[in-house]
Parts: structure tokens; sequence; C-alpha cells
């Protein structure tokens, strides 16, 4: 199974609001669902796949390791961790979620590829690596292991110099935060090609990432949005009006913890 072109991000939604939103995205037809040690709902993500009817088969399950959990010791134990809680045996992807300065790339990288091997997870990537950490991670284990890099991208931030290297690598584009947190849905640009092609704004952009060949995760607390983001998948856009959502691009990131972050590529 590729990388779905769309799933169910859960960013911010615990307790209820995480199972719910999940339930509901499994029901209007998403078959990915992304999550994350972090977000401290794996256990609400897990409980609404094995309940939603849907045969664990047919979900692509993502998790990202936290930086907690990056010493070769360690990474191979919270995964495990986290597949109970995911009532799983496996996820078919496992991010590292944020490069760390004060663990050598190759350590967590290849007890990652080692938890691959042991199955607990049938593809590995990464999330938030600049290019410098990206070869770092390319030199441990090699470009053909590393499924994807989930980064921020929406048509404020593209993130060219990045985009283009991971393609040059052959490693899949994840796009999070592709809606820049609602910001972009009320762009002129956006809203007028929204109008003109009877979509939403929010289908526009998610269009436009897809259409690039990136996937997307976004996430909503609310059925219709689940359903109409998914209707995204459907909408082809216009060489020009791809064009005119790129021309939006103005470095706009939002996301960008001190300590956390690497030093981004502009």
């Amino acid at each position: 199974m590729s990388i779905p072109s769309i799933g169910a991000g859960t960013f911010r939604l615990q307790g209820q609001a995480a199972f719910d939103s999940v339930s509901n995205a499994l029901e209007a037809g998403y078959r990915a669902v992304d999550t994350a040690q972090i977000y401290q709902n794996e256990a609400e993500v897990g409980r609404a796949v094995a309940e939603s009817g849907v045969a664990r088969g047919e979900v692509f399950l993502t998790t990202k390791v936290w930086n907690d959990n990056f010493g070769a010791d360690r990474l191979i134990a919270s995964l495990e961790e986290s597949l109970e809680k995911l009532r799983t045996d496996y996820v078919d992807l496992a991010l590292i979620h944020w490069p760390l300065s004060s663990v050598p790339v190759e350590e967590y990288m290849v007890a990652l590829a080692s938890a691959r091997e042991r199955g607990l997870a049938r593809r590995i990537g990464i999330s938030n690596f600049n290019i410098e950490y990206t070869g770092r991670a390319i030199a441990a284990v090699g470009a053909a292991q590393i499924a994807t890099n989930q980064i921020e991208l929406s048509p404020y931030l593209q993130n060219r110099r990045l985009v283009d290297f991971l393609e040059g690598q052959g490693i899949h584009v994840t796009s999070y935060m592709t809606l820049g947190y609602g910001k972009v849905l009320g762009d002129p640009v956006i809203a007028a090609i929204a109008e003109r092609r009877r979509a939403t704004p929010a289908q526009v952009t998610l269009a436009w990432a897809m259409q690039l060949g990136y996937a997307v995760i976004p996430s909503s607390t609310r059925r219709e949005n689940l359903a109409g983001n998914l209707l995204a998948t459907g909408l082809q856009l216009s060489s020009q009006e791809m064009a005119d959502i790129t021309s939006l691009e103005c470095n706009g990131r939002m996301v960008n913890p001190e300590g956390l972050a690497p030093a981004w590529d502009l």
C-alpha cells in the first residue's frame, strides 16, 4: 500500500474529540489516520479504528516517535507501547517526529529501521527534517527506507528547496498544516477559485497540494468538514489556478518551536 493521498489528522484532538473525529472520518470514507505519541490520543485513535467496522488492513495508520524515546534502548519499547494503545500489531508508517541534535541521527534512524525489521512498522520515515537532517538520515539508513518527510506546507509556506531535495531523493512529501490553521481559507485568490469551482476554499487548497503530489492530513471535529475535505480528491485545478495558488508563497511558517525546530531551509 502506497501512502494515501489524504488522511485524517488528529493533532490537538484528545479524549472523546479524537475518538469522534476518527470514527467520523472512517465512516466518511477516509482510510488513513495520522497520530503521534506526543498527541496523547493513540488509545482513542486505536479504539475508533477497532470499533469502526473497517478491517485493520484497510486503514493506513501512522504514528510518530517523540524525542524522549530516541535512545536505541527506548525507541522500540516506545513503539511497542504505541501499538498496544492503538490496538494493533503494527503501524503502516512510523516517523521520527522531530530531529534531535542531542542524540545522533544515526542512533534513532537505525533503531527505527530495526523496528521495521521486527515488523512493528511496515514503513518508516521522518517529520520536520530540513535538508541537513534528511541527508544524515539518508546516510544512516538509505533514502529507499525513508517513505516520507512530513513537513509544514501550505500555499503560504511551500518549502521549495526542501521539496526539490526530497523529490530528488525519491522521498514522498506529506503536507501538514496545509490549511494554515485556517488562515489560507480567507485568501481572496483561493476564495475566487473556490467560487468558480463551486467548491470550498479547503477543498481547493487540499486539491492544490495533492495535485503537486503531496499527501495531506487535515483534521476536523466536524463531520461535514471531514466529508467535504475528502471531496478534494475529485477536484482538478487548471494550470493557471495552480500557478495562482503557488504565487501566494510568503514564508508563512506557523510551526517553529524554539529549541526543537532545526534551521529551516529558505
